[in-house]
């Protein structure tokens, strides 16, 4: 007892030191957001020749503008159908793995058959292999599956296809996030009391109504924590938006081609970052409350 008094009380002293040390990492790192916002409402010619340091110190004397929000949406970059295609992948592939990791994981936890933890070892094995050792493979099952599809009565013409559209996306995500999922979602059904899934078994209710009625109420921490991951790493992708639904242009691909040959649309690039995170922002704030939650919850039993 005394060492685990000794312990706060060392941890009480050094608490303005860690403040201080943890205000000048949050600095270091929002420097960059700092520099995206200032340079998103600064002119083209501003922008080009000097750096976005010199607005924070002298505001006064700095041209000030909107214009490359306005330019962003214009017919030129045209932004609006890259948001919306990003929005298309993003929410169907952050939906899908959450539904199917989420009944894996009851099964995994409060089924028993055979093999149960061979399966699960197998499944968390995956994690480990990197979709790039994998992709030539997809391409060509996917291909395969396009050729299939052209012998369907009516689809002569490939009007059915699965390369270069969203369900590829879709599938490629959820695939690659099922494992994590998987593993994060079971250690945190672990934790749950299993009288009251005990009880409601002997009140006669099934594994269907038990899941959604038990288990997914009291599992909104992990389902939440999952979701701010997957749901930030797809928006940012650019790799399998850019292979699997070619047919779309993404935020991603669509900033990067505000830049210009020669460098000369920073402004644009910037105010156009700056719509794009506007949205993980708001997903990650919501669900905020949830994400400590969710990830400690299943660490320890």
């Amino acid at each position: 007892m005394s060492s685990m008094n000794t312990f706060v009380a060392r941890v009480r002293r050094f608490r303005p030191v860690s403040t201080l040390v943890m205000l000048l990492v949050v600095a270091i790192w929002a420097l960059p957001t700092l520099g995206l916002f200032v340079t998103a409402f600064r002119s083209q010619i501003s922008s080009v020749t000097t750096g976005w340091w010199t607005a924070i110190f002298d505001p006064m004397h700095q041209e000030w503008t909107t214009k490359a929000f306005a330019t962003v949406f214009s017919s030129t970059w045209n932004l609006g159908p890259a948001f919306f295609s990003t929005v298309a992948i993003s929410v169907p592939a952050t939906i899908l793995p959450i539904t199917f990791a989420a009944f894996a994981a009851y099964g995994f936890t409060f089924l028993s058959f055979k093999g149960r933890e061979a399966w699960f070892s197998l499944i968390i094995a995956l994690m480990v292999v990197p979709l790039q050792a994998v992709i030539v493979a997809i391409l060509q099952t996917f291909m395969a599956i396009d050729k299939w599809l052209l012998t369907i009565p009516g689809n002569e013409y490939g009007d059915i296809h699965l390369s270069g559209e969203y369900p590829a996306a879709w599938i490629v995500h959820s695939a690659f996030a099922m494992p994590l999922a998987v593993y994060i979602f079971r250690n945190y059904m672990m934790t749950l009391p299993m009288a009251l899934i005990e009880a409601a078994r002997i009140d006669g209710a099934s594994h269907f109504q038990i899941f959604w009625r038990l288990i997914i109420p009291m599992s909104v921490p992990a389902l939440a924590s999952f979701a701010i991951f997957q749901f930030l790493w797809v928006w940012n992708d650019y790799f399998i938006a850019y292979l699997f639904a070619g047919n779309h242009t993404v935020m991603t691909y669509q900033i990067l081609s505000m830049l210009g040959q020669h460098g000369e649309g920073w402004q644009v690039v910037m105010a156009g970052s700056l719509i794009s995170i506007i949205v993980p922002l708001t997903v990650f704030f919501g669900l905020q409350r949830y994400f400590v939650r969710g990830l400690t919850a299943g660490s320890v039993k």
